[in-house]
Formats: structure tokens, sequence, C-alpha cells
């Protein structure tokens, strides 16, 4: 079931659509449990993955500044912790 692509270098996209891959399988049941913990240890590291990348875009857009009329008018620093 492992992708080609390390799960540190994939896209929110591709880490998504194998996460629901992984969820489906493990929801129908019919992977014996070796598997099981294989599935689930990967899908925890694509959910984070996940998780990782919506932070990076939400501080993206956070950084945007607006004049006052509402439009974008460059970006601000972010704070990196």
């Amino acid at each position: 079931m492992s992708s080609e692509t390390p799960i540190s270098q994939m896209s929110f996209e591709d880490a998504m659509k194998e996460l629901e891959q992984v969820v489906t399988r493990l929801e129908r049941g019919d992977v014996a449990l070796e598997e099981s913990i294989k599935l689930y240890e990967r899908g925890a590291a694509l959910k984070k993955r996940c998780e990782d990348k919506l932070k990076e875009a939400e501080e993206k857009v956070a950084a945007i500044t607006l004049d006052a009329e509402g439009n974008p008018t460059g970006t601000t620093p972010v704070d990196a912790d």
C-alpha cells in the first residue's frame, strides 16, 4: 500500500488521498492484524503531513496584508516557532 513518494515530500492532496485509502481499508476490516498496525501507523503519519501542510497554508494566508479597501498589498513576515 505504501506510496512511491515519501510522506515528507507529498502534497496535501496526495497525502489526503492516500489517507482516505488507508481509512477505507481499515474500516473494511479485511486486513490481517500486522498489516492493520502498519496501515494505522502510515495513516497517522499521513494525517500529520496533512495537518502540517494546512498549518503552513494558514500561516501564508495570515501573512497577506490588505490596504484600506481590502485589496492585497503584499505579505508580512510570519514568526516561525
